[in-house]
């Protein structure tokens, strides 16, 4: 709930008291002695969700922004006619979703001053690098806490569906100089980690789990990003803390963007190339969703004559990012297909291997299969399949050629098959 003081200009007490009786509103009016233009004070509480319906009256009544209209959060109120009004409003609307001067304002407080925004930025690209490079999922959730990328995205979005252009592109700007700078502060502080030789420069960064699960983004990370931007918008609608959402959303941005600075600072363009396209999507979507989200909600400009802009902005907006999206999809689209099928293959290579035991007639048991594919980036074909086998003894010359044919001809293609015997006690 909500408690709405609002100034009253000279001449305006008697509309204004006769709007809010008309909305069968309880209100405090007090004389206004400090200012001329000023007469009185009125304090209106109010549940959350009658805040917005109740200025827009108001505003018809003669309060415009030029007047002082302060919200403040209220604890309780304890009134039967207050219980009323509630359930009144109720019927309405999400009796969890803010005004639109509120939701203006949560957008305006999430966006940090440059300096401390690029501090910010940096400060969580270095740590995320650390983290990748260490290989530890902790350090780079730690990164994350501190990233401050939640409020240009919201800002953009709601300065869309309000029609506030200002705020838009302030959104779309720190968005931009966010992700440029991430990925310079991690291509630096990656290139002097490899210069003093903290990891050996000729390390496979590849090769390190939290990297290489970075480099192949498929559409379970659009499916991530989207739920960030979703959550993001609802967070702020319903003025609670983002706090949480904001790690989320840097779950999408940080480590991807750290990804790209380490493939420039490695000189491997593959990893930024795969990385840099994650971080384009993910950016994209968590507008996209933030954007659909707040339109679906009803959040719509204060003039009646900005409607239209408001409608055609934001369908403009909405077409750019889904077209940009689907665009950049088709490298996601490929990814996709391309683990379908490497799931598909590594499955019938097992099977094959399991027919070839059979067919041996040894006493095996497979312990480990292990694909290797070509280096590829995407489309990647299998080259060799490398299988442990548990055996009682050494001696089976004929079981290797007979689970390298099974396995040629379940993929129908040439592979390398090396088996491996492992001794095992029977007893």
């Amino acid at each position: 709930m909500r408690l709405v003081q609002i100034t009253i200009p000279t001449g305006k007490r008697e509309t204004v008291t006769r709007a809010l009786d008309d909305e069968e509103i309880d209100y405090i009016i007090t004389d206004e002695t400090s200012a001329r233009e000023y007469a009185a004070v009125a304090y209106v509480p109010l549940p959350t969700n009658a805040v917005e319906p109740v200025l827009d009256t108001l505003r018809s009544a003669g309060i415009d922004e030029s007047t002082y209209t302060v919200v403040l959060d209220a604890e309780t109120v304890v009134s039967e006619d207050f219980d009323e009004l509630e359930e009144r409003y109720a019927e309405e609307k999400s009796t969890e979703r803010i005004a639109r001067e509120e939701l203006v304002a949560a957008a305006e407080d999430l966006l940090l001053s440059m300096p401390n925004y690029l501090v910010m930025t940096v400060v969580s690209a270095v740590i995320a690098t650390a983290g990748l490079l260490l290989d530890s999922p902790a350090v780079i959730v730690g990164s994350m806490v501190i990233a401050p990328l939640i409020g240009p995205a919201m800002a953009a979005s709601v300065g869309t569906v309000v029609v506030d252009d200002e705020l838009f592109a302030e959104g779309v700007k720190l968005q931009a100089i966010g992700v440029l700078v991430s990925v310079a502060a991690a291509a630096a502080f990656a290139w002097i980690v490899k210069t003093v030789h903290l990891i050996p420069p000729f390390t496979d960064v590849t090769a390190i789990p939290e990297v290489n699960s970075r480099l192949s983004p498929d559409f379970l990370s659009l499916v991530v990003a989207l739920g960030a931007g979703v959550a993001g918008a609802l967070s702020l609608t319903a003025g609670v803390s983002s706090a949480i959402v904001g790690v989320m959303i840097a779950v999408a941005l940080i480590p991807p963007a750290a990804t790209v600075g380490i493939g420039i600072a490695w000189g491997q363009p593959v990893v930024s190339l795969g990385s840099g396209i994650l971080v384009l999507v993910n950016l994209l979507s968590i507008n996209l969703a933030a954007l659909v989200v707040l339109r679906y909600t009803g959040y719509r400009p204060t003039n009646w004559f900005q409607l239209d802009d408001a409608r055609g902005a934001t369908i403009r907006r909405v077409g750019i990012l889904v077209a940009a999206i689907v665009v950049l999809s088709a490298f996601l689209g490929g990814v996709t297909y391309d683990s379908f099928r490497g799931a598909t293959t590594e499955e019938r290579i097992q099977e094959s291997v399991n027919a070839g035991v059979n067919e041996s007639g040894v006493e095996a048991e497979v312990i480990s299969i292990e694909v290797n594919r070509t280096g590829e980036f995407i489309l990647r074909h299998p080259v060799a399949v490398t299988v442990t086998l548990g055996v009682e003894s050494q001696d089976h010359p004929r079981m290797a050629n007979v689970i390298d044919r099974r396995v040629e001809r379940a993929i129908d293609r040439e592979v390398r098959t090396q088996v491996r015997y492992l001794i095992v006690d029977s007893a």
